[in-house]
Formats: C-alpha cells, structure tokens, sequence
C-alpha cells in the first residue's frame, strides 16, 4: 500500500539517538552509529521523531510500504528498549578472559542513550518515576567506581558548564516539571566550575514547583568522596 512513512538521511545522522527515544513504536534503532527504521509494519508515519533531530535528518515520504500493524509494535515494545550502542560490551568480553574477575565488576550501569544534558529529549518514557543522576562528565574518570557507587538504577545526565556554556537550569527544569520525578542526585568535583551544575539543578527544582529531594556528593580531584 501507498502510505506515509519515515525517511532518515544517513549522511545527515549524527548517532544521537533522539530519535529513537521519541519513537514510540520502537520503529527506530541505532545501527552502527546510524539511525535506521528496522521495520516499515513499526511505523505509523505520524513523524514524532521529526522534532527532536538535531540536524533535520528525518523526513516523511509517500511510498510503497507494509502497512502499520499495532500487534506487532505492543509485541515488539514488550522488548527490552535498546537505543544506543553496547556500553559495556567490550569490557564484558575482557571480564570472561580473566579468571580473577567476573563480569558484573565490568558491567555498566548505563540505562539510556543520550546522556548529555543538551541532547536528551524532554519527555523521555524513561524519565517517569525515575531517580535521577546529574554528574560532571569528569567525574567518572576521576572517581574508579562510578558506575557501581552512584549510576545503580539512575537515569544518568552529564555535562560540564565551562565546556559547553550553557545554561542548564532551562532543560533540566523542563525534564522535573514533564516527568514524575523521585529524586536527583548531583555528582560534581571540587573545583569551582562544577558549582555551575549544582547551582542549575537547584535552581531548575526551585523553578519546577515539585517536592524532589535532592542530594550532593563532591569528588576530590584525586578521585575521593569529600
């Protein structure tokens, strides 16, 4: 049949995968650093990923394709979502070869993808009732047991205020205020630039008018919890 349905430009792509957590039939995927539509039946044409691509990649055309089945989408949701690459699996693969470690000491706790403050989308499905994360990109090289210590179950946000001036109290504001959020956790280091990120969380809470507690934890430059 002749429908509407999504085209993505793979030339344009940039592998943020906004696109694939805008879309809400799992229609999208991220295949080697590529957003690709996997099945023409996933897709509904409506184009809510269109908004969210940072570099208009994605448009929708007329064309010959299977038609939407809803049956497939509910099976194919009930999948554990996957919208990025494979954090991780490298290391996974160093754990099975050394006897003196398992493979949970080298698993990641990563549950999303984006995790940049300025690429994440606002009303991510991962976002509802979740704890959340906000840590200074180099706090996870600084301290050796990040993953473990603090990601856990958090849906993780990270971003430096020197690096990319910005303010972040706007977006992370409208992340509190669409979603039904439990908790937020700041991970920053001791040096004075960090102050930006707590200062924006603090600040987009007070804006958002909700009752999430927040906790702050701040990491020594020799990689110690102060």
């Amino acid at each position: 049949m002749i429908r509407n349905i999504v085209k993505i430009d793979e030339d344009k792509c940039n592998g943020c995968g906004l696109c694939v957590s805008a879309c809400h039939e799992g229609a999208i995927e991220l295949i080697k650093g590529k957003a690709r539509l996997i099945r023409d039946d996933y897709c509904d044409g409506l184009g809510d990923c269109l908004p969210v691509c940072p570099v208009d990649a994605i448009t929708i055309e007329k064309r010959e394709a299977a038609e939407y089945n809803e049956e497939l989408v509910k099976k194919n949701m009930e999948k554990p979502v996957h919208t990025g690459g494979c954090p991780g699996s490298a290391l996974k693969e160093f754990a099975r070869s050394e006897s003196n470690y398992s493979e949970s000491d080298y698993e990641s706790k990563l549950k999303q993808w984006p995790v940049q403050i300025k690429l994440v989308p606002v009303n991510a499905p991962y976002f509802n009732d979740a704890d959340i994360l906000v840590a200074a990109d180099c706090a996870a090289y600084a301290h050796a047991n990040f993953n473990q210590e603090f990601m856990g179950d958090k849906v993780t946000l990270i971003g430096c205020p020197k690096l990319d001036m910005t303010e972040y109290s706007e977006k992370l504001g409208e992340i509190f205020k669409a979603n039904q959020i439990k908790s937020v956790t700041v991970v920053r280091m001791e040096v004075p630039c960090c102050g930006g990120l707590e200062n924006a969380v603090k600040v987009a809470l007070s804006n958002s008018d909700k009752d999430i507690s927040l906790k702050v934890i701040t990491i020594s430059v020799d990689g110690h919890v102060m």
